[in-house]
């Protein structure tokens, strides 16, 4: 172990590790400040160029990314009111008041620090998982394995809102994992004779377009720059500083919280956060300003963010089982790096499990320092017209899902998937419960597969297995008695309270509501009609996963309608004709091709949509040219070549 953690020392510290790992940084920062993007999107983006990286190098890439998007979306909650992500949202409550009185400054500043001390508490915490748990995971087999599986989809679809919802999306997330070869037997299923389709949708292509592809369209959709207002750092950064070390207690105390909630699947992101929060309002000491300008408000969850990231790297690097939807991702990475989490990362890996863990603290050290050096040429990009970077971030998009297989495939599947995105963010479901539902189902067959194959059923009568799933009963069968307990408890306290009480919120169902439950009881029936010719070993997890997706969306409709939902008419025009606007520029790059396509579309939408001048359009235009052909130099790539291309040997 001691020469495991002097490797992983020495290969953190090295010239080319610290070079990568600034590399995911700086583009972490910068997708930080995007409203909404998030690290999905952004890790999905770095995912492409992990291919014939050493394990050592994209770890430190990946890691310094993770580190630092918690930390990079402090600036839109703080100088905008706009949360950078959901895990950012109570940031907001105190970051911008205090923004708004002049003491913008303050506010990073005690952010940035205390997401600082927050991330290495973190890691140490992380540390400290490692060497608890490596026993019991040894022990594990694959029964185990796999239950632990289905408590992760439970604790996702639970904790996702709406738990009905959450099932669904998560159900539909297991099934399109399920598309392509069977592993027990080889068998090809739900691929509709698509060649594309027969080794599945790359994770690449389906994080991008569950994610990214909606929060640029609602951003387009807005219009405007990112910042609608300019807002002054202020002064007050050397104050900031000197509250953190005021309230170190709080710090400790959140960041604990933050590793420990961040280890449970599905209960990360934004429920830390508020938690935090509540935790630091109701146990504050001496005058309170909470809402109104806190500096407590900005340091307990800032604190807790960036170790819940650290926290989440325990079930995915010790189970395979992501804690959040950036984590699973990161999965991803680890997949496509040759590295099977579990046993092998605190056995045969332990090296790299290490460089994991020491990357992620120096990661948040150097995202910190970075922040409070740039935050003032940051805070400027934050004016920047959101129409104007739409260009770049769309073929970087485009880029980046199409290195996944280098098929037109890539791109019809984002859009495809897109749509789906675009239509859960609308009505509200769970993405991050059908991203994880998609990762996990790969490893969660085969561990199934390999329970009967070696131990037969008996597996599932294992005292392990047996408790997990006992846990798994419990998370689904929570939230009815947090509603039967609410029911009873006005009978209780009795039934003659004069007091006047806000009359409960009527919940919605609307539009994009019928449509998803409609279509995926539809899928549901397609679906098991394609797989009734497979034998039971190649058909069982399809025909699980449809169960959990056509059940969440038909309880769903029912509860809705039990509860008395008032109709929303959820309008879809927008999206589906940005939607339609990407659809046209996939069928261009297959025809012009992709360079002359994606430089000709830059230079249209900057001229005809963002009224941008020639010169700033020519050269937002000639630099998606330079960068896409730079790349296929670097990279030898080689993009779909249309008539245009081909006519000037691009």
């Amino acid at each position: 172990m001691i020469d495991a953690l002097m490797t992983s020392l020495g290969e953190v510290l090295s010239g080319a590790h610290l070079l990568y790992m600034g590399f995911g940084v700086l583009v972490g920062l910068l997708v930080g400040i995007i409203p909404g993007l998030g690290g999905i999107a952004g890790m999905a983006l770095l995912l492409p160029f992990l291919y014939g990286m050493s394990p050592g190098l994209a770890l430190g890439m990946l890691m310094g990314m993770v580190a630092v998007i918690p930390t990079g979306d402090t600036f839109t909650s703080v100088l905008l009111g706009i949360p950078g992500s959901s895990a950012s949202q109570a940031t907001v409550m105190d970051g911008f008041p205090l923004a708004k009185k002049g003491q913008a400054a303050r506010a990073l500043a005690s952010a940035f620090l205390s997401s600082l001390c927050g991330g290495v508490i973190g890691a140490v915490v992380l540390t400290g998982f490692i060497l608890v748990a490596r026993p019991l995971v040894l022990a594990f087999s694959s029964a185990e394995l796999f239950v632990l599986t289905l408590l992760g989809l439970a604790m996702v679809a639970v904790l996702s809102g709406e738990s009905q919802k959450g099932m669904a999306a998560c159900g539909l997330g297991l099934l399109l994992g399920a598309i392509g070869t069977a592993p027990a037997t080889g068998e090809f299923r739900l691929n509709l004779d698509v060649g594309y389709l027969y080794d599945g949708i790359p994770l690449i292509v389906v994080g991008l377009a569950i994610f990214a592809l909606p929060e640029i369209i609602d951003l387009l959709i807005q219009r405007g720059s990112i910042a609608r207002e300019r807002t002054s750092l202020g002064h007050g950064w050397r104050q900031g500083i000197r509250d953190v070390a005021d309230n170190r207690g709080l710090v400790v105390k959140c960041a604990g919280m933050g590793s420990l909630i961040g280890t449970i699947p599905g209960l990360a992101g934004s429920v830390v956060d508020w938690l935090t929060y509540a935790f630091a309002s109701r146990t504050a000491k001496g005058e309170k300003h909470f809402g109104q300008g806190d500096i407590r408000g900005v340091i307990a969850p800032e604190s807790a963010n960036n170790a819940c990231a650290c926290g989440a790297m325990v079930p995915t690097l010790l189970f395979g089982v992501p804690g959040s939807g950036t984590a699973a991702i990161f999965l991803g990475g680890l997949l496509l790096l040759g590295l099977e989490p579990g046993v092998s990362m605190i056995s045969t890996h332990l090296d790299l499990t290490y460089t994991i863990i020491w990357s992620l603290a120096l990661a948040n050290i150097l995202g910190a320092a970075l922040c409070l050096v740039l935050a003032r040429p940051v805070a400027q990009l934050t004016r920047i017209p959101f129409v104007l970077l739409a260009p770049v971030i769309t073929t970087l998009i485009l880029f980046a899902a199409y290195q996944a297989t280098r098929s037109l495939g890539d791109w019809y599947t984002l859009l495809a998937v897109g749509a789906v995105g675009v239509l859960f963010k609308r009505a509200g479901w769970s993405r991050p419960a059908f991203l994880i539902g998609f990762v996990l189902a790969p490893g969660a067959e085969t561990y199934f597969y390999q329970s009967v194959q070696f131990q037969g059923m008996s597996a599932f009568l294992r005292p392990g297995v047996l408790i997990i799933l006992g846990m798994i009963a419990l998370a689904l069968l929570l939230p009815l008695f947090k509603r039967l307990l609410r029911r009873r408890q006005p009978l209780a306290v009795g039934a003659e309270v004069s007091s006047p009480q806000q009359p409960p919120a009527v919940p919605t169902f609307g539009r994009v509501d019928t449509l998803l439950v409609v279509g995926l009881l539809l899928l549901a029936a397609a679906s098991w009609y394609d797989i009734s010719g497979l034998s039971f070993l190649g058909g069982i997890f399809p025909r699980l996963a449809i169960t959990i997706m056509a059940a969440g969306a038909a309880l769903s409709a029912l509860e809705a309608w039990r509860r008395g939902a008032r109709w929303e008419a959820q309008p879809l025009g927008e999206p589906l004709l940005w939607l339609a606007g990407l659809l046209g520029l996939v069928v261009a790059a297959s025809l012009l091709g992709f360079v002359s396509a994606a430089m000709l579309m830059a230079f249209a939408f900057l001229r005809g949509v963002a009224k941008a001048r020639w010169a700033t359009a020519l050269a937002i235009a000639a630099g998606i040219a330079a960068f896409l052909l730079g790349m296929q130099a670097l990279l030898s790539l080689h993009y779909p070549s249309g008539w245009l291309d081909a006519l000037f040997g691009l």
